[in-house]
């Protein structure tokens, strides 16, 4: 059996390095640091807008201007202005009391592209947190550090804070992380990982936790699946075309082009490319008047027991 074999196939990504930089990450990015362990670099002007995002607050700090998140309450406690010795404090409690998950945790490679995500959208240089929480996002997923992070508890519209927190408890050396193939302390983890847990300074905890890294990280890994359950769907047409040594007139691209549906053009052009060449077709092409195949349903067994046609 041949298919051309500049065909598009589903594979695996190979990558070297995949570098943050704030902007849009590719499914194929994601795949390969979430599935491959492929190593991760933050851009130095990425790091650089961290940098001067953090002075902001800073500034803010020095100045005793009171803005929400940096040092007031939260929720109900807006109005209520913290301390500046007790600012620190303030975002590990955050990180705390929002780390209320249930049930089983996602999987290693779920919690792997959520510190991708994660990290990416804090190299924006938006969030004011120093360069150390993006930094330490990276090493963990270079080191093989995945917080456990149980699938339920996310406020979905409101942000992903639930399953955030797990992940930023671990970052703080608590909470439960996979590591090496054990499900341990977050704190061991970072121990035996060889990396220092962050002390939260303030706004760093609210940078941590204001997001929707679970459900981007849960949705891009599932689209990716699709597209190659997709892809191989239409091989395996191909193949079974071939194998039935049926006619591939029905992908002819003027058809599709006549409803027009996006995904069906798509899938017609992706058969046609792997069918192309095919020794098979030219085999028996010569003869073959048929204007379609035979046609099979649901139905074709009651269909064979009424006439012998079928």
């Amino acid at each position: 059996m041949h298919f051309n074999r500049k065909a598009p196939r589903p594979k695996i990504e190979h990558m070297e390095t995949v570098i943050l930089n704030g902007q849009a990450l590719t499914l194929a990015e994601i795949e390969a640091v979430s599935l491959h362990e492929c190593k991760v670099e933050i851009a130095a002007a990425a790091l650089d807008r961290v940098d001067a995002s953090r002075e902001l607050i800073e500034g803010i700090l020095a100045e005793g201007q009171t803005v929400y998140g940096v040092n007031t309450g939260f929720g109900k406690l807006a109005d209520v202005r913290i301390a500046a010795g007790s600012l620190a404090q303030l975002q590990t409690n955050l990180v705390r009391s929002h780390a209320g998950g249930v049930g089983q945790p996602l999987s290693v490679a779920e919690s792997r592209a959520m510190l991708l995500l994660r990290a990416n959208v804090l190299a924006k240089g938006f969030s004011g947190c120093r360069r150390a929480v993006v930094e330490l996002l990276v090493r963990l997923l270079n080191a093989g550090v995945a917080p456990v992070i149980p699938e339920k508890g996310s406020v979905g519209a409101s942000g992903d804070l639930a399953p955030l927190a797990h992940l930023a408890l671990v970052a703080i050396g608590e909470g439960e992380a996979f590591y090496e193939g054990e499900r341990i302390f977050g704190g061991e983890a970072l121990r035996r990982a060889g990396l220092e847990p962050l002390t939260l300074a303030a706004k760093e905890g609210l940078s941590l936790l204001n997001g929707t890294q679970a459900m981007t990280a849960v949705g891009a890994l599932a689209v990716a699946r699709a597209i190659r359950v997709a892809k191989l769907s239409d091989l395996a047409g191909a193949m079974s075309l071939e194998a039935l040594m049926g006619t591939p007139a029905a992908f002819d691209p003027r058809i599709q082009e006549a409803r027009p549906h996006v995904g069906q053009i798509a899938a017609a052009a992706h058969l046609m490319r792997l069918l192309e060449g095919s020794e098979i077709r030219e085999a028996h092409r010569e003869g073959d008047t048929r204007v379609q195949d035979a046609y099979c349903c649901a139905a074709c067994r009651r269909c064979m027991e009424r006439c012998a046609m079928c």
